[in-house]
């Protein structure tokens, strides 16, 4: 049982690292967002007309991807939160499956988190956070 908190610790702590990453990479549409502004109100010269129609689309579609990024960081820094109370067990395991789409890190974290979270050790402590397992039952590996 030491080893499964100890295992959802470092997730917790691995979850923050690597939303801090996606939320940071997330930001990089930025430039996009700044250059479609710039053609759309005409900042940027020697655009002609219709180019304004993609600068917005530009800011419309890199607006989307940045909004994207953070709710995902912001889903994996509640799956963190969750998974050091031993909470919402269901939420942490859809996190870590969506996770495995973020090569290179958040595959690996996502397929570690499931890993743990299919133990049925782990599995026990999800549903009772507050309780220590009695010494004469087995836990099921």
């Amino acid at each position: 049982m030491d080893q499964d908190l100890e295992h959802l610790k470092l997730l917790s702590i691995f979850h923050y690292l690597v939303a801090g990453l996606v939320a940071l990479f997330a930001c990089f549409p930025l430039i996009h967002f700044f250059v479609g502004l710039g053609i759309a109100t005409g900042a940027i010269p020697d655009a002609p007309g219709e180019a304004k129609i993609i600068g917005v689309g530009l800011m419309v579609f890199a607006g989307l991807f940045i909004l994207a990024g953070w709710a995902l960081a912001v889903a994996m820094v509640l799956a963190g939160r969750n998974l050091a109370n031993r909470t919402h067990y269901t939420y942490c395991l859809v996190v870590a499956g969506i996770e495995c789409m973020l090569m290179p890190f958040g595959t690996v974290l996502g397929v570690f988190t499931i890993v743990v979270l299919v133990r049925e050790s782990v599995k026990w402590l999800f549903n009772r956070p507050g309780a220590v397992e009695p010494a004469t039952g087995s836990r099921g590996v």
